[in-house]
């Protein structure tokens, strides 16, 4: 009986083929994967601030009362806090931390000095605040770790009738629903 006897593996060479490949595809892609983990951490701070604000809008017709929403960093990088208040009892309803899950990201209002809207019962936006500081009528969201060709940025606005609305101000196209 002759026996055949086949080696099995792979060979040194094979292997540091196989690792280069693979390190290759890892260069090229990374670039793109930490541009899609920036762009990700300026959506999730967007719809924080947007669910943020619809809430307190909706605390406002159910409870009845002004409810003030109010972003509660100064507009540095990564302070993306706020907090829902009852105005007239001071109650603290609702509150979102600095940094919950976007760490680079940068808050820009309008007016710049801006940190607080208040809603009325009705869920309208309010013509004052109660300590006479400017309505913050628009946020807009962005992160400075990437190009500005390749940054995502969104707008929230808050209009006079209460609505609250995120769109893309990179959107130019007529019709698009993401334009602002």
């Amino acid at each position: 009986m002759k026996y055949c006897h086949t080696e099995r593996g792979f060979s040194l060479i094979e292997m540091m083929v196989v690792i280069t490949i693979l390190g290759i595809l890892a260069a090229v892609g990374l670039p793109s994967f930490n541009e899609w983990i920036q762009n990700s951490q300026i959506r999730t701070a967007a719809e924080l601030i947007s669910n943020g604000l619809q809430t307190a809008r909706a605390e406002a017709i159910r409870r009845s009362t002004p409810i003030e929403f109010t972003l509660t960093g100064n507009g540095g990088v990564g302070e993306t806090g706020w907090q829902i208040v009852e105005r007239n009892t001071g109650t603290i309803l609702q509150s979102a931390g600095a940094r919950d899950g976007s760490p680079n990201v940068s808050l820009v209002t309008t007016p710049g000095d801006a940190r607080t809207v208040t809603f009325t019962a009705l869920g309208r936006r309010s013509d004052t605040n109660a300590d006479g500081s400017p309505i913050l009528t628009q946020i807009n969201v962005d992160n400075n770790n990437i190009a500005t060709e390749d940054s995502r940025d969104l707008q929230i606005g808050v209009s006079i009738g209460g609505s609250i609305r995120m769109c893309d101000p990179n959107v130019y196209t007529t019709g698009d629903p993401r334009k602002c």
